[in-house]
C-alpha cells in the first residue's frame, strides 16, 4: 500500500490543472488514469470539432465566388477520405502537445488504471491500493446513451467514434440540438451530408431570447432540416433504424447522439461511501472549495456537472487542487459565464441570459442589433444574425447579452471582458471603434440601451476630459 498526500482520479482538463497546482506544495501526489490520456476536448471534443466546422466553412464559402467575380467554384468537389485524414492528423497534433506537457511528472506520479474507492480516503487501482489525505475526483464525462435504446447501439454514432469514420456517410440523422448537434449538423450539411436534426422541444442551447431563437432556427433550417417533436425508432431494418419525429419517419444506417454528456462517477463506487445525493444523483459540494461535504474528497469538472466547459474545468482543478494542499479554504471569483457555439453565424450567452433576467424580475433593458445590414458583415457576405445586449435600467450597468452573430467569439470575448470589468452602458460607448468592422454593431446596440436608462446620457459618446480612463491620452 502506497501512502500520498493527494490523489487525482483524472487526467483531463480539470485533473491535469489539479495537478499543476498540487505539484507546487507537494511531491506527494499520484495521478490515476487508464487512458487513454490526451483530454476529451483534444481528443474527441472541441479540437477535432472545430477542424470539421473549419473545412466545412471553407468548402461553403465557395457558393460567394461566382458573385465576386471568382470563377470555378462549379468544379470544386469534396474527397471525405482526405477531409478525415485531415482532421485526425490535427487531433493527433494537439494530443501529442497534452501528452508532451505531462512529461516532466508522468514517470513519477502517473499510474494507468482504473481508481475506486475503498473509503474515504482509499483507492483500489486495479489492486494496488493507495491511500491519500486528500483526494480529487476529475474523471469527466461520457456521451449519453439512454437505457432503453441499448439494444439498437450498432446503429449509433456519439463524436468519441464520429471522428474514426474512413469516410462521412451519405446522410445521418442527429439526434439532440444542443452545441454539439448544431455544430455537427451545420458542418456535415455542408460537407454534403444529408442531415435530419431532431429534439424534443423547439430550442436550441445556448438560446433563450425568443426573436434570436427564431432567427438561428429560421437560418439553420436553411442548411438542414430541424424537427421538434422528440423521435421515436420504430423497427431495426435490413439497412439500420427507421425512426420517427412527428408524422415524418425515415431510415438511418447511422445516427449521431447528441444528447448531453454524463459525469464517468459510475465506476467508482461512491455509493460505498454513504454520501448524501441530491435529485440527480450527485453529491453535495461546497461552493468556495468544490469538496463533498464532510468528506476529504473534491469533484471537479465535467465529473461535476455544472459547468461543462473546458475554462471551467481547468478553474475547478486549479481551486481543488489549491485547497487540497494549502491547509486553509479560500474563495476565489468564478469567471463570468461566457459559452460559445460555433455554428456559423456563432452563438454566445455571456453573462446574465434573457430567461434569467426574466425570471430575476429585473428592470432591463434591451438594445437589439440586426447584422443584415451591418456594413463589415455584408462585405463578408456573413450579414445574418441578430444580437441583444442587457442593462439594468437604472443605472446602465452591463448585464449580459445573447448574440447569434459573425464572429460571434470574438464580440462576445469583449462584451465577457467588459462585464468582468463591471462597466456600464456609457462607458462601454466611451471605447473606441474602429470602422468597418463587426464591433460597430455592439455600439449599434450599446446607443439604443442608452436611450433607456433612467440616468441621462452624456452628450456625446466621449467621456470628459475629468472623467478620462486611467492611461486616456486625453489626461
Amino acid at each position: 500500500m502506497k501512502t500520498y498526500d493527494v490523489a487525482i482520479i483524472g487526467a483531463g482538463s480539470a485533473g491535469l490543472t489539479a495537478q499543476r497546482e498540487v505539484a507546487k506544495a507537494t511531491d506527494r501526489y499520484v495521478v490515476l488514469d487508464p487512458g487513454p490520456l490526451g483530454t476529451t476536448c483534444a481528443r474527441v471534443g472541441c479540437m477535432p470539432s472545430k477542424v470539421l466546422i473549419q473545412v466545412a466553412k471553407d468548402f461553403h464559402r465557395r457558393h460567394q465566388f461566382k458573385k465576386m467575380g471568382i470563377l470555378g467554384s462549379q468544379s470544386l468537389s469534396l474527397d471525405s477520405k482526405e477531409t478525415l485524414n485531415y482532421l485526425r492528423k490535427l487531433r493527433d497534433r494537439f494530443v501529442q502537445g497534452t501528452l508532451k506537457g505531462m512529461e516532466d511528472w508522468t514517470p513519477q506520479h502517473l499510474i494507468t488504471k482504473k481508481a475506486r474507492f475503498l473509503d474515504l480516503n482509499t483507492l483500489d487501482a486495479e489492486g494496488e491500493i493507495i491511500k491519500a489525505q486528500k483526494i480529487i475526483i476529475a474523471t469527466g464525462s461520457s456521451p449519453v446513451l439512454p437505457k432503453a435504446w441499448q439494444d439498437y447501439q450498432e446503429h449509433f454514432l456519439t463524436t468519441d467514434d464520429l471522428f474514426e469514420l474512413k469516410e462521412l456517410p451519405q446522410e445521418l440523422a442527429i439526434i439532440g440540438l444542443g452545441a454539439i448537434g448544431l455544430e455537427m449538423g451545420q458542418a456535415l450539411s455542408r460537407l454534403g451530408v444529408k442531415v435530419v436534426g431532431i429534439d424534443r422541444k423547439r430550442e436550441l442551447d445556448g438560446i433563450s431570447s425568443p426573436p434570436i431563437l427564431e432567427a438561428a432556427i429560421q437560418h439553420f433550417s436553411q442548411e438542414f432540416s430541424l424537427y421538434f417533436e422528440g423521435v421515436e425508432i420504430l423497427e431495426k431494418t435490413k439497412h439500420g433504424l427507421r425512426i420517427k419525429s412527428g408524422k415524418e419517419q425515415w431510415e438511418f444506417e447511422k445516427i449521431l447522439l447528441t444528447m448531453g454528456r454524463k459525469p464517468n462517477l459510475d465506476s467508482l463506487d461512491l455509493a460505498k461511501l454513504g454520501i448524501p445525493l441530491d435529485e440527480r444523483g450527485m453529491p453535495h459540494l461546497e461552493e468556495d472549495t468544490l469538496r463533498i461535504k464532510n468528506t476529504p474528497i473534491y469533484l471537479v469538472g465535467d465529473a461535476n456537472g455544472r459547468r461543462a466547459l473546458l475554462h471551467e474545468a481547468a478553474d475547478e482543478g486549479s481551486i481543488a487542487g489549491y485547497h487540497s494542499t494549502r491547509g486553509q479554504e479560500e474563495c476565489f471569483a468564478r469567471r463570468i459565464p461566457l459559452s460559445i457555439i460555433f455554428t456559423d453565424p456563432n452563438i454566445a450567452l455571456i453573462g446574465k441570459s434573457y430567461q434569467k433576467l426574466i425570471e430575476e424580475k429585473r428592470d432591463f433593458a434591451l438594445g437589439e442589433v440586426n447584422f443584415a445590414k451591418q456594413g463589415r458583415a455584408i462585405i463578408k457576405g456573413e450579414n445574418n444574425g441578430l444580437a441583444q445586449l442587457y442593462a439594468d435600467k437604472k443605472d446602465g450597468q452591463f448585464l449580459g447579452a445573447e448574440i447569434f452573430a459573425p464572429d460571434g467569439e470574438h464580440l462576445a470575448h469583449l462584451l465577457a471582458w467588459a462585464l468582468s470589468s463591471k462597466l456600464k452602458v456609457f462607458d462601454m460607448l466611451s471605447m473606441p471603434f474602429y470602422h468597418p468592422v463587426l464591433e460597430e454593431a455592439l455600439r449599434s446596440a450599446l446607443r439604443k440601451l442608452a436611450y433607456q436608462i433612467e440616468i441621462k446620457a452624456p452628450e456625446l459618446d466621449l467621456a470628459r476630459c475629468q472623467e478620462a480612463p486611467a492611461g486616456s491620452f486625453l489626461k
